[in-house]
């Protein structure tokens, strides 16, 4: 029972410390409480028993370093929406220039 939750410990160590890395950052969290929470059962069998807990402090150690860096992204990362009107202006822009492409494929095909 105790390798269980050292294996599921350590797995949910690593997808967290994946998570926090990627865009998908706050999504982080979940599998750092299922980190948290499996890991403090481990080393409570663990601690029973009288047994090793080193890959539980690992587990423990890459859990708290993806969960400073997700909530350092959290706080100082800014979502920043650009100017929409120059979107907008070359949108129509690009709609203006195909539709004199199409005219001119369509003149171009009433000559032949």
């Amino acid at each position: 029972m105790r390798v269980f939750f050292i294996v599921i410990t350590l797995l949910s160590a690593i997808i967290t410390v994946v998570l926090a890395v990627l865009p998908l950052y706050k999504l982080a969290f979940i599998p750092a409480i299922a980190s948290l929470v499996f890991g403090f059962i481990a080393f409570y069998l663990s601690n029973k028993k009288q047994l090793p807990k080193h890959s539980i402090k690992l587990a423990f150690l890459l859990t708290i370093l993806a969960l400073g860096l997700t909530t350092y992204k959290s706080i100082f990362s800014t979502s920043e929406v650009g100017n929409t009107e120059e979107l907008e202006q070359k949108e129509k822009q690009s709609e203006e220039e195909a539709i004199e492409e199409l005219d001119d494929l369509e003149l171009d095909e009433l000559e032949l």
